[in-house]
């Protein structure tokens, strides 16, 4: 598997106090434990069960998926910006990594 690339899309202006729509999306096979191997082996399951965000160091969404959950999982959310900051976002998966992208907000 290559390694998971998390992916970001931010409008590309907004103003103080907008709510602004972020969709983010991560590579990854999201293993399901069902399949078998070319030798017929199952394959471990590994899929992301845990997304969140913080702006700022507060919370501002979290998600625990199950396993229907598809390869490449794919999240859109709504964020209040009311002044720049960092917006946080983390993926936990099966095997213990965690992987994480941070994008500077600065409102025109």
């Amino acid at each position: 598997m290559a390694d998971p690339t998390p992916r970001v899309k931010l409008p590309r202006s907004f103003a103080v106090g907008e709510v602004i729509e972020v969709k983010t999306m991560i590579t990854h096979p999201m293993e399901s434990g069902r399949r078998k191997d070319p030798e017929g082996n199952t394959i471990r399951r590994n899929i992301i069960h845990r997304f969140s965000a913080t702006f700022n160091g507060a919370p501002v969404v979290a998600a625990d998926w199950a396993p229907a959950i598809a390869a490449n999982p794919f999240l859109a959310f709504h964020l209040k910006v009311d002044g720049p900051g960092e917006l946080l976002m983390t993926w936990e998966d099966d095997s213990g990594q965690t992987y994480q992208t941070s994008r500077t907000l600065t409102p025109a």
